[in-house]
């Protein structure tokens, strides 16, 4: 990781450790995200929706443009992460037939899973303006980031 992956993370750890609510935690992560990595254009939560186990309701995010606000498990690219319970990274979205375009500026994506308990409860969705923005380096950083909300949910 380098060191600004690092100095993140870290304040994201320390942060979830008083915060007040998950929301709250993912809210400092899309925000922060968003800030300092100059390529991580739109970065937002899904979360399962408790009522319907085939749908994912967006949560908190920042970024240019409005997401979709549900997204059923059979569509796009976090539908496809939830029915795999795999991150999905694509580094050029024109290529990915599974695509769910929320902006025609969007490049690249990952989506990383988050679990409690065996279970899908959240997707870390993080989408760039450019192309091969999600190296292993980068994944790696995305999934720790989603790791911290996954520790955090599970504690509740």
């Amino acid at each position: 990781m380098t060191p600004v992956h690092r100095d993140l993370l870290r304040e994201f750890q320390e942060f979830a450790v008083t915060a007040a609510t998950a929301k709250s935690v993912m809210e400092r992560i899309a925000q922060r995200l968003h800030e300092k990595m100059t390529a991580y254009n739109w970065v937002g939560f899904y979360l399962a929706d408790p009522t319907d186990p085939g749908v994912l309701l967006v949560g908190p995010y920042v970024g240019s443009f409005v997401p979709h606000g549900r997204i059923p498990l059979n569509s796009g690219l976090c539908g496809a992460t939830a029915s795999s319970g795999q991150v999905v990274v694509v580094q050029d979205v024109t290529k990915d037939p599974r695509y769910l375009a929320g902006s025609s500026l969007v490049k690249s994506e990952i989506v990383v899973p988050i679990f409690v308990k065996q279970k899908l409860a959240a997707e870390l969705d993080i989408e760039s303006y450019f192309l091969n923005t999600f190296t292993k380096l980068e994944q790696e950083f995305v999934e720790a980031c989603a790791n911290v909300i996954g520790n955090y949910l599970g504690k509740q």
